[in-house]
């Protein structure tokens, strides 16, 4: 059984007892959080397709970190007229595991 969700403008295939990185949920470790943007959910032998959410269904899981990810370089040059600028950045992410998936009526 699988699903996927959408969260943080980004969509995630998740599974039971998976860990997923998404962009930063409020809480602390141990909370629960559900995801109610459930756009495909696959049963095994039937698939359901959202229009664009399934309807009552629903992926609840824990927070398991609260995280940064890796470090990018943004880097913009303007040739010729002597002006660069280097920039880094680190996202800040929320580690979830999935506990289960309810795929509603």
């Amino acid at each position: 059984m699988y699903a996927v969700i959408e969260t943080g403008g980004k969509q995630y295939r998740v599974t039971p007892n998976a860990t997923v990185r998404v962009e930063k949920l409020e809480g602390e470790s141990g909370a629960e959080v559900t995801f109610d943007r459930v756009l495909l959910v696959n049963s095994g032998e039937q698939t359901t397709i959202g229009t664009p959410v399934v309807d009552g269904a629903v992926v609840r899981g824990k927070i398991v970190d609260q995280v940064r990810g890796d470090k990018i370089i943004v880097f913009k040059k303007r040739r010729r007229k002597d002006s660069k600028k280097k920039q880094g950045h680190r996202q800040n992410l929320t580690v979830v595991e999935i506990t289960a998936i309810e795929a509603g009526a």
